[in-house]
């Protein structure tokens, strides 16, 4: 006997091919909805490049372009106003302290070295007149102290005579009166020869230091003339290679105006300028590398400098190594500063990606190749070749690392090949 078979959803039975069809285009709706929600753009494969997301030892260094400098520059100016007369070595040479760069004219100072040289002589013949007059008197004083002396020794004895006369009354009391005065005046006119004397001479030391003080005062005055004459011949202060030479035969050159510099030899440094991305990490004591045809050169940072322009800033290199025989300034070296130790991570090959989006996001490659979508991710660390990958990549990954400029604000990139 045959069983009815009843069906379990007799519904679906009913109306199943009607809500199947429903259910596609309600699916079908949502994916143009969705669709129409993200923005594409296509792109050929030749236009863009691709690089791998890899594990490995991350560098933490930057390459920088170092230029060679003299760590050691003199700079050179006029200590005297002058018309360049004559340039006895040009820009580039090498010289010895003290030798001339520039020679200068100046005819307001030849006339002040002639007036200083005329009084001077008239001061020097000044001097001399009054030392002669000085003798004379002192001369005129001696000769009238000694005949001063003998008047009084001989009525000294006089009036010892009339003394011993009068104490036997054998001369008048008048005579003897007399004889005792004329002693005495001949004794204080003595005293007042001597007074005078002793004053003389103290006049006459007092007063011939003072010339001489003066005509010492004149003569270094006179010499500073002269100093300042053969300061028109401007030398060098230390031996050296002449740079910067900023003049020319027959300019002007006011007093204190800079002339040249000289550039020291046997002492360099190389100055590099750096992204201000790196100001925070970078710090004197440093280690760094620069090479050049096959040789390396060990170097330490020694200077920050901390002004920022235009996005850089400047630091300088002493060299640890042995100065290669060839260098000069000017000379261009790769150098490698590093930042810090080498360490396991993920790493992205350097790009202009990252100028686009700071580290913050990329453009991630399926695995066939044929489109790219946009995913967050953190970008760290960066050296001359590589971005260390914080967040939102792993390694076997690929990733667009060209330029995302054409790209707009799309989300996803179509590539052709």
């Amino acid at each position: 006997m045959d069983t009815e078979i009843k069906h379990r959803y007799p519904i679906l039975r009913k109306y199943g091919w009607t809500a199947l069809a429903v259910t596609s285009l309600l699916a079908i709706a949502l994916w143009g909805w969705s669709a129409s929600r993200q923005s594409s753009y296509s792109t050929g494969s030749a236009a863009i490049i691709i690089e791998d997301v890899q594990q490995g030892m991350f560098e933490d260094y930057i390459r920088l372009s170092g230029k060679v400098e003299t760590a050691i520059i003199v700079q050179i100016s006029a200590l005297e106003t002058g018309i360049v007369e004559s340039k006895p070595v040009e820009e580039g040479a090498y010289v010895e302290a003290g030798d001339i760069i520039l020679t200068l004219r100046n005819p307001n100072l030849r006339q002040q070295i002639l007036d200083s040289e005329s009084k001077l002589a008239e001061r020097q013949n000044m001097l001399r007149d009054t030392e002669i007059a000085m003798e004379k008197d002192r001369l005129q004083i001696k000769q009238d102290l000694l005949a001063a002396m003998t008047d009084y020794n001989r009525k000294r004895r006089a009036a010892e005579q009339q003394a011993a006369l009068y104490d036997e009354s054998l001369t008048s009391r008048e005579e003897y009166l007399k004889a005792q005065e004329d002693c005495q005046l001949a004794k204080e006119t003595l005293e007042l020869l001597r007074s005078r004397q002793r004053q003389d001479s103290l006049y006459r030391s007092v007063q011939i230091s003072m010339m001489r003080e003066s005509l010492r005062n004149m003569q270094e005055n006179f010499a500073l003339v002269r100093q300042r004459a053969d300061n028109l011949n401007i030398r060098a202060s230390h031996a050296g290679q002449i740079v910067n030479l900023n003049a020319e035969l027959g300019q002007n050159v006011a007093a204190g105006q800079q002339i040249a510099q000289v550039n020291i030899p046997d002492n360099y440094k190389i100055s590099v300028s750096i992204d201000e991305h790196y100001i925070d990490r970078v710090s004197p004591g440093l280690k760094a590398e620069a090479r050049r045809q096959n040789s390396t050169l060990g170097l330490t940072l020694k200077k920050v400098y901390p002004e920022v322009s235009q996005g850089v800033f400047r630091a300088d290199f002493s060299i640890d190594s042995e100065i290669p025989a060839n260098i000069r300034i000017g000379q261009t070296y790769p150098v490698d500063l590093i930042l810090g130790e080498a360490t396991e991570a993920v790493m992205v090959p350097r790009g202009t990606f990252y100028h686009t989006t700071g580290g913050k996001w990329a453009y991630v490659v399926d695995k066939e190749g044929n489109t790219a979508t946009r995913r967050e991710i953190s970008i760290g660390r960066q050296n001359y070749r590589y971005y260390e990958v914080l967040e939102g990549l792993e390694p076997g990954e690929r990733i667009i690392t060209s330029s995302y400029s054409d790209f707009g604000d799309a989300d996803k990139i179509i590539i052709k090949n």
